[in-house]
């Protein structure tokens, strides 16, 4: 059975068809000498506690198989390439492709056009598990699936028709487009205008820091159709008027490309609005609630296999005629870490369960999983590293790539010192 025959059952069996798919496709492709060297991936013939698998009280046998075959794909896929991609710089759009063959690009869209229905919870196991693989691949996922919803819940039924199949599939590739050169933080500041041009919008201003600039096929854009009025319009590759800067060279994420997307009288058919004129900030928010999620879902996974990592190392590594392990004070800091790993996984999944309830407090929710748990996560393979010595530092060794790719989490999709600011807010709003 192949994705696309998912919609044609009731939601609860297609999710269980497709876990059972998932499952079976991803554990096929492992060889033997794979499944040896990456067994701590998984936390397959360790002794004890996983760090990758350890805390999964309370999920349900559906979710926990959706987590073991995104694990056993980081696993045969990603993590054997992900020091190349980042070396080369090389965005895997061919794997991407094999992820989404097994749903992973598609997580939370309807089945109607392709999608999966699953939930937010879910999707947070699927991006933790993939990061174990390789953070920077798995987060491009969670924002081709956060512009995915965008046209899902906020598109008119012929634009879910149109563009929905090929993001479903990663045919077509999708960006966000919110950040502008002088609109960071203070998004509703931005300058990007479209005006009304008979059946069209003609664009001009510019957006940075974008993820998949220059490759991918749709550009889902905000800005403003009129002094105080925010809109969502989609733009297509190939576009008069769409161009882009050069590619930015970055600390970290570098599997994948980022650089200016920039309108100069781009005219875009005014059936390219998402929604209605004005509810494009509304939009844009509503989407990063879940992308605050994911990219702490992503640093989850970062943390968690370079904990994995530690651990093995400093049983095996010896100074002064012992293990390190058998030093107390990074017995404590394993400790510390494990228990920030834990709480930090804790607050991300009950996020994800407040938005996938409707809570109202889902978005201050998302905010304190994403400032806690990057920040923590962070924290973690940054004294990963350090206890890995001069060969942390080295790039033979996945822990400087972890510190470089985590480091982004605590800024984008809302810097932390903004998620303190939406926090605060809610607790001094008057009842």
């Amino acid at each position: 059975m192949g994705t696309k025959d998912l919609h044609l059952i009731s939601t609860h069996h297609k999710s269980l068809v497709l876990q059972q798919m998932l499952f079976k496709g991803t554990t096929a492709a492992l060889s033997g000498a794979t499944r040896r060297t990456l067994k701590l991936v998984s936390g397959g013939g360790q002794r004890g506690h996983s760090f990758i698998t350890g805390d999964n009280f309370g999920l349900t046998e559906d979710q926990l198989t959706i987590q073991k075959s995104a694990l056993d794909f980081a696993k045969s896929r990603l993590l054997p390439n992900a020091a190349e991609w980042d070396r080369k710089e090389i965005f895997p759009i061919a794997e991407m492709k094999e992820a989404a063959a097994l749903g992973f690009a598609a997580i939370y869209t309807k089945a109607e056009h392709g999608g999966c229905e699953l939930g937010r919870l879910e999707a947070s196991l699927v991006f933790e598990a993939l990061a174990t693989g390789c953070v920077s691949t798995s987060a491009y996922l969670s924002i081709h699936n956060m512009c995915s919803w965008m046209i899902d819940s906020f598109g008119s039924n012929e634009q879910r028709a149109k563009w929905l199949p090929g993001l479903s599939k990663f045919d077509l590739i999708a960006s966000y487009c919110l950040t502008e050169p002088n609109s960071g933080s203070d998004s509703a500041a931005m300058q990007t205008q479209a005006k009304r041009d008979g059946g069209d919008f003609v664009l001009n201003g510019s957006k940075c820091f974008i993820s998949g600039g220059s490759v991918s096929d749709l550009y889902v854009v905000m800005c403003k159709t009129g002094e105080k009025e925010i809109s969502t319009i989609v733009v297509e590759k190939g576009t008069k008027g769409l161009s882009f800067g050069k590619k930015e060279e970055k600390m970290g994420w570098r599997s994948q490309p980022t650089t200016m997307v920039i309108f100069d009288d781009c005219r875009v058919p005014q059936a390219n609005l998402l929604g209605k004129a004005g509810d494009g900030f509304k939009f844009a928010m509503k989407g990063l609630d879940g992308g605050r999620i994911n990219i702490a879902s992503c640093s989850l996974g970062g943390a968690a296999f370079g904990l994995e990592t530690t651990r093995e190392y400093i049983q095996t590594r010896k100074q002064f005629k012992k293990p390190l392990a058998d030093h107390q004070y990074l017995q404590y800091k394993l400790a510390d870490m494990a228990t920030d790993l834990s709480a930090s996984r804790a607050m991300v999944r009950r996020a994800a369960q407040l938005l996938d309830a409707g809570d109202p407090q889902h978005t201050v929710g998302a905010a304190m999983a994403k400032r806690f748990a990057t920040d923590k996560c962070f924290d973690i393979v940054n004294y990963c590293l350090q206890m890995h010595g001069g060969y942390g530092y080295l790039n033979e060794y996945p822990l400087e790539r972890l510190v470089r790719d985590l480091r982004v989490h605590q800024i984008l999709e809302g810097t932390n010192e903004i998620m303190r600011l939406i926090i605060s807010r809610r607790l001094l709003k008057p009842e």
